[in-house]
């Protein structure tokens, strides 16, 4: 799937400043929101400027941005006092990706089971 076939997501309205979220980071690299709807007491988003609809539209000149969004994710993670995350990517709509835009889901300070969250 690549990411010229598919329309403009919200997140990259919201990386435009055209719908508003509350950036808990951002860098030239990325962007860190709260999810609009949290799955855990603590669930934000670590989402990439640049537009991947998701890790299968990766290519190797993505590694180095990829291996920041992770370094992210753990940096915003400990700043707002995580013991413990779940780090999903959800890959295509069969897997539940609902917005076509790659973005990583950090879910804390809740007991998340091998089953679901």
């Amino acid at each position: 799937m690549s990411a010229s076939g598919i329309g403009e997501s919200v997140f990259e309205k919201i990386i435009r400043g055209d719908v508003p979220a509350e950036r808990l980071f951002e860098d030239d690299q990325c962007i860190v929101i709260n999810d609009l709807h949290p799955q855990a007491p603590v669930h934000f988003l670590v989402i990439p400027k640049k537009k991947l609809v998701s890790l299968m539209d990766t290519q190797a000149d993505d590694q180095a941005l990829l291996g920041h969004l992770l370094l992210v994710a753990s940096q915003v993670a400990e700043t707002i006092g995580l013991s413990g995350y779940r780090l999903v990517a959800n890959n295509g709509r069969s897997a539940g990706q609902t917005v076509m835009h790659l973005h990583f889901h950090v879910l804390g300070r809740k007991t998340l089971s091998e089953q679901g969250l």
